[in-house]
């Protein structure tokens, strides 16, 4: 009895082998092999540090197989910074682009009607923000659609922005490279019509006062004033340009919703309160507000440097 045990035990060990070295059509199905089959698609990884084969299951979420569960916690790490490189990269090309011909042309355009600073005006601090705001953003909006695009992609297109841009051009044409121009720059002619004439009017008046001299904390508090006005006056603008981007439009080309910016304004003013037009401000100034204050403290310092 005991060798009749030993040799189905045998035969057992056998039967298992040879299912294992079974092709995968021929296989028994058995109830847990619907969750594996989850996984339908296993690539080497293109990093060597993962250590094993990085997997993607059917959500498109990625898993590691052979890894310990230590390195794989470093892998997604690894791989979460990676992802976060690639989505700053493109905001810091838009900012550095756009914020670059927006300061520039700022100044070159006072200088077309005033000579001298002392004798700048508020209106025409105005209108040289409004111009500069929107000819930098017309300029610059092919680099602000790429990176809302690369922003919103799970995961990047091979080759980086380039290859974004070179995606998007041969898709779109170059229609695409400047799609919501006309948004872009109408918000663009808000914010940069207030926060730069603010900024030098603040900075001016407390210069001239005698209250402060021109130093790091003048340009501090200018700069945290104009970054406060340029909160509120934009504001209103994000919330109808949000509104308006999300409403769903028709088969038959009609809104759903609002008919255009001042219908959406009126109706959002009308049906939900004036302040329903500054929903989301806190993070807004949250943003605005460090954006410029190391902007203009940095500007100011590297306008004293004598090159």
């Amino acid at each position: 009895m005991h060798g009749n045990c030993k040799s189905s035990s045998l035969r057992e060990v056998q039967r298992r082998k040879d299912i294992d070295f079974q092709p995968e059509t021929s296989r028994p199905k058995s109830s847990a092999e619907p969750y594996q089959k989850q996984v339908i698609e296993t690539e080497r990884s293109r990093k060597s540090h993962t250590g094993g084969d990085v997997c993607i299951n059917q959500r498109g979420k990625r898993q590691w197989e052979n890894v310990s569960p230590q390195l794989e916690a470093v892998c997604v790490w690894r791989a979460g910074l990676h992802h976060g490189r690639m989505r700053i990269a493109p905001a810091m090309l838009r900012q550095a682009s756009y914020g670059t011909i927006k300061i520039g042309t700022y100044q070159s355009l006072k200088r077309l009607f005033v000579e001298r600073p002392e004798d700048e005006t508020l209106l025409i601090n105005v209108i040289c923000g409004i111009l500069s705001g929107v000819i930098s953003s017309a300029i610059a909006n092919p680099t602000d659609v790429l990176k809302i695009r690369m922003q919103a992609q799970n995961n990047t297109i091979q080759g980086g922005m380039i290859g974004n841009f070179i995606n998007i051009y041969q898709q779109e044409g170059t229609r695409g490279l400047w799609k919501g121009v006309s948004l872009t720059a109408q918000r663009a002619a808000i914010v940069v019509g207030v926060e730069l004439p603010v900024y030098d009017i603040t900075k001016k008046h407390l210069i001239l006062s005698g209250l402060m001299g021109d130093t790091v904390y003048t340009h501090f508090l200018s700069s945290f004033t104009c970054g406060l006005v340029g909160a509120l006056a934009s504001n209103p603008v994000d919330v109808v340009r949000t509104r308006m981007m999300n409403q769903r439009a028709l088969r038959d080309g009609r809104s759903s919703g609002y008919t255009g910016t001042l219908d959406c304004l009126l109706q959002t003013w009308k049906n939900e309160g004036f302040f329903a037009l500054y929903k989301g401000f806190w993070p807004n100034w949250l943003r605005l507000g460090p954006w410029n204050i190391i902007f203009f403290v940095t500007y100011e310092q590297l306008k004293k440097l004598d090159l």
